[in-house]
């Protein structure tokens, strides 16, 4: 029996939802618990994002800019943040994954209508969020070097780490100015299917909590070198071709992409490194070579030429050829 959170239905008396069945959802990565709820002919969706763990409000002011912008974030219904509690709009249960597992026929569609809402995301202004600068890029590769190469019995070479990446993305930097609306998890587990893909319905957001003002090709890789679902190679050069074409995007475009790929997929191995060490989840580790082919990849670009070295001086063939090796 699902044991359910202490204040859940003083939350649910003050919302008005006080008869609902409740019925918890299987959780993610985060501290973060869900539950559907359902009352009559209405239906909601309750998040419980408990302090000192989790905060709501990142959620609640990215889900009102958002919807501010004509962008498909989910309702709120009622929250009281302090508690950490958020209920919204249910989005029902059409996650672009889950509906491509099922119907792989649709998958090109899929794809399209979620490179164009990246493009319709593009043309705004950027949020008032905090930059994705060069500290916040690095303190995110650096989740490599502290997790993973430990747990591999590693011993790097962590100032010439963060030289490369340094030297890697400082062009990027450059000509991310003003930058865009970036929500950093926007993959195909974070896409709810409002409508049949060919028929280019709304898309709906979810976990954009962390969304941050930086570049354009951050999300593209997010959704295109994806950890949790396989996209073909030959796919992801097509939808990169669209956005090119949506957006004028040339070469420095691309280089960007690979630098933003290489940075993600190596913050990726550190974060599911992570999960499996300190948080005891290990089924995360299963998406390691997926995320390490990616990034292998990546690191072939000319624009990664650092980073490249750096690896090939501190992370022995063997564990690349294994796609990051076994982890303990």
């Amino acid at each position: 029996m699902t044991t359910l959170p202490d204040g859940l239905h003083d939350f649910l008396r003050e919302a008005g939802w006080s008869d609902a069945a409740i019925d918890p959802l299987p959780g993610d990565a985060s501290f973060r618990r869900y539950f559907r709820l359902r009352a009559g002919d209405r239906g909601a969706m309750l998040m419980h994002a408990p302090p000192p763990h989790e905060d709501p409000v990142p959620f609640l002011d990215v889900a009102g800019w958002l919807t501010a912008n004509g962008l498909r974030a989910p309702a709120i219904h009622h929250a009281d943040a302090g508690a950490g509690w958020v209920l919204l709009e249910d989005f029902g249960d059409d996650r672009m994954r889950d509906w491509l597992d099922v119907r792989p026929g649709d998958e090109r569609a899929a794809y399209e209508s979620a490179v164009d809402a990246l493009v319709e995301l593009h043309r705004l202004p950027p949020g008032p969020f905090a930059p994705y600068d060069m500290e916040a890029y690095l303190r995110e590769v650096r989740l490599f070097t502290e997790w993973y190469a430990p747990a591999v019995g590693l011993d790097v070479d962590f100032a010439g780490h963060d030289a490369a990446w340094r030297e890697a993305l400082a062009p990027l930097i450059e000509r991310q100015e003003p930058g865009v609306t970036v929500l950093r998890d926007y993959h195909a587990e974070n896409i709810m299917l409002l409508g049949h893909p060919a028929e280019r319905a709304p898309q709906g957001l979810i976990d954009f909590q962390d969304a941050l003002v930086g570049h354009p090709a951050y999300d593209l890789v997010s959704l295109l070198q994806d950890a949790r679902r396989e996209v073909p190679t030959a796919l992801e050069a097509a939808m990169l071709d669209r956005y090119a074409e949506a957006t004028g995007a040339g070469a420095d475009f691309r280089a960007d992409y690979a630098r933003l790929g290489a940075q993600r997929n190596a913050k990726i191995v550190g974060i599911f490194t992570r999960l499996h060490k300190r948080d005891g989840k290990p089924r995360y580790l299963s998406m390691i070579p997926r995320v390490w082919e990616a990034m292998e990849r990546d690191l072939a670009h000319p624009a990664l030429a650092p980073v490249a070295s750096w690896f090939d001086a501190n992370v022995p063939e063997p564990l690349r050829r294994a796609h990051g090796g076994e982890i303990a």
